[in-house]
């Protein structure tokens, strides 16, 4: 009781919320979660759009980054702004001008419950991970 009391106490001092401490945590989870899906892959050179036909699927990584499968053996990692908003039972809707996803364009984030929004976040570079010895596609 006297732990928790004091740990109460100090996390009120420094400015801590339970929000902040839950974020925080997500995120932690979140790059946890990415770190093993990219297990055994190199970075490659990042870029700013991916044509569609690149694309053979996507999953959030919870308060991190948009894994997109490419359609070879290529995942394509993007961390946008607004990331911690990110929930892997999300519905990411994007809106493609033309036959590409750019950095810079938007995606409304849904809640996969309710169907209703809960914002947006703008996509960064594209940095695609490969397994060594095999060929970007």
């Amino acid at each position: 009781m006297m732990r928790t009391l004091s740990f109460c106490l100090a996390a009120v001092l420094l400015g801590w919320t339970p929000s902040v401490l839950a974020r925080q945590s997500l995120q932690e989870r979140g790059e946890a979660d990415l770190a093993t899906q990219l297990a055994g892959r190199v970075p490659g050179k990042p870029v700013d759009c991916l044509p569609l036909g690149r694309i053979d699927g996507q999953t959030i990584v919870d308060g991190t980054a948009i894994v997109y499968r490419g359609m070879g053996s290529t995942i394509w990692v993007n961390r946008p702004r607004g990331a911690e908003m990110l929930r892997e039972d999300d519905v990411p809707v994007q809106f493609v001008y033309g036959s590409e996803l750019c950095s810079l364009d938007q995606v409304k984030l849904l809640d996969r419950g309710t169907r209703m929004e809960r914002g947006f976040i703008g996509l960064g570079q594209f940095i695609p991970y490969t397994k060594p010895g095999k060929v970007t596609h």
